[in-house]
């Protein structure tokens, strides 16, 4: 097998170009007839072919917009969406990633923050996510350009351009800066409005370039990525960084099909799989016999790894789960554990060039609230407040919002989001915890805890979870048995059909806390009706 890259040191001025500069020297290393993409279709790309197509549809998308100037993409995992990326950033264009799972009312805050005036899609998606009310909307708001359409009508210029950049990419591609913007990406909203988070070309390929010395990546490696391209970890690491190291890229639109994906993972030879705990746990459990064996690493992020899930993949497949933390603004890896030094319950070591501190936070003792910086921090923000407008982190320095503890040896592991703690008898209490205590307990369902008011505590929290049998007597003998403080143990328990999700693969909170404040009324109206 060859020599993994990451045996060499970090090299910040790898970071020092455009995304575009980056893929065009992948193609002087690699070779233009070096397939690098393929498709849900399992149509593959070359280099050649990629670096052709952006130029040409590049030039057609250029029309009627200005260098600098934000324009939205809104299409599913796959070649189209790469694209784009690469297609509007050849031409100094900033491509704004648009969540089309996440709502009107988050879709409108995105586009107001960032100052999109058009959005590229396709008729093709709009009609296979039945997203034909959201383009209405868009319609009255922004000017859509259709992506199938613009591909059928490249001019003879589209095209002279594309052979003349293919050669001379100084005379077509713009010269930008590699710490002007590049992209920007949307935070998921569950604390308040969408912000527009700008990362520069120096931010992301810095990223790139942290994740190469810190994983084993071969040149045989074929990443796997189902994950959507409006979310960083789906972006950077499914998309822009297999491009920019010479590793096959296999794109799925959506991560919701598991039979397909298994039997995907199968046909491609697939040696990495990109996941969240949910969807790693799906796979699995659709996987036939052998349709993941040929996988060696699972790396996964975005929510918390149960170790459940873990042992279960572990009875399924040979592969190794490798857990990661990251956050948009850090573009987004910051911590992930590596073969021959994975810690199951952390998330392994900060990357390199990575500075941390953390900060202590009342009423939680043994962690802190943790803070990074380094180059793959974030430009800023773009709030809908000041639309345009670029905030910066202040001093540099990001503050992540999640409680963190280091052990001895470094390894990091999260506590869980600073929001995601109770006041419970004056005690704060991680709502992680009482997640892991039902997974210890109910394995094979699914489970979300959060607060509700409580007029008499404060705070009460909720369980909500899949298991129809499980109850509050059983969580509080299980916690007794196993040492764990029965200020953890939900005052309610509340079932629900399956948990509510977001496109990323996160647990949608928001959603599960309206379940939760609403199961009292929906009890309430049934004891009415029986009456």
């Amino acid at each position: 097998m060859d020599e993994p890259p990451s045996v060499s040191s970090y090299n910040p001025a790898r970071a020092r170009r455009s995304l575009f500069r980056a893929l065009l020297d992948a193609q002087a290393e690699y070779g233009a007839a070096h397939p690098i993409i393929t498709d849900g279709d399992e149509r593959t790309l070359t280099y050649g072919e990629m670096v052709k197509a952006s130029l040409a549809l590049g030039h057609a998308l250029k029309a009627g917009t200005r260098a600098g100037e934000t324009v939205g993409v809104m299409l599913p995992t796959g070649i189209g969406a790469v694209l784009s990326v690469y297609a509007l950033s050849a031409y100094g264009r900033v491509p704004a990633m648009i969540n089309f799972t996440a709502g009107r009312a988050s879709i409108e805050s995105a586009i107001k923050a960032a100052k999109v005036a058009r959005i590229v899609t396709a008729r093709r998606f709009i009609s296979a996510a039945k997203l034909e009310e959201l383009e209405a909307w868009l319609k009255d708001n922004v000017r859509l350009v259709y992506l199938d359409e613009v591909r059928e009508r490249l001019s003879l210029a589209d095209k002279i351009a594309a052979a003349v950049g293919s050669i001379f990419p100084g005379l077509v591609v713009a010269r930008r800066s590699p710490d002007a913007p590049a992209i920007i990406l949307f935070t998921s909203g569950t604390e308040g409005d969408p912000k527009g988070v700008v990362l520069s070309h120096a931010n992301i390929l810095a990223n790139i370039e942290q994740v190469r010395v810190h994983l084993a990546l071969y040149a045989t490696d074929v990443v796997f990525n189902p994950l959507p391209t409006f979310h960083s970890f789906g972006l950077t690491v499914g998309a822009l960084m297999p491009l920019s190291l010479g590793i096959r890229a296999v794109m799925h639109p959506t991560p919701r099909q598991p039979k397909e994906i298994a039997r995907r993972i199968s046909g491609t030879k697939a040696t990495i799989l990109l996941a969240t705990d949910t969807f790693l746990s799906q796979y699995a459990r659709a996987a036939g016999e052998g349709e993941l064996a040929s996988l060696r690493l699972a790396v996964c992020g975005a929510e918390r790894l149960h170790e459940e899930t873990r042992q279960f993949v572990k009875r399924c497949s040979p592969v190794e789960i490798l857990e990661g933390y990251g956050v948009t603004e850090a573009s987004p890896v910051i911590a992930a554990n590596r073969p021959g030094a994975n810690r199951p319950g952390t998330v392994g070591h900060l990357l390199a060039g990575i500075e941390s501190r953390v900060e202590p936070v009342e009423g939680i003792t043994g962690a802190g609230r943790l803070f990074v910086k380094g180059a793959n921090i974030m430009l800023g923000y773009l709030k809908p407040d000041r639309p345009g407008e670029i905030v910066p982190p202040e001093g540099g320095w990001h503050d992540t919002g999640d409680v963190v503890e280091f052990d001895d040896d470094g390894y990091l592991a999260i506590r869980g989001r600073l929001k995601r703690f109770a006041k419970v008898g004056g005690e704060s209490v991680s709502l992680g915890i009482v997640e892991n205590c039902a997974y210890s307990l109910w394995p094979d369902y699914a489970h979300a805890a959060v607060t509700v008011s409580d007029g008499r505590r404060g705070e009460s929290i909720v369980l909500v979870t899949t298991n129809p049998e499980a109850t509050r007597t059983a969580f509080i003998a299980w916690a007794r048995d196993h040492g764990v403080t029965e200020l953890a143990a939900p005052r309610r328990v509340v079932t629900v059909s399956e948990i509510p999700v977001l496109g990323t693969g996160k647990t949608n909170y928001p959603a599960v806390t309206k379940i939760a404040e609403q199961a009292p009324l929906m009890a309430e109206a049934e004891t009415s009706t029986r009456d």
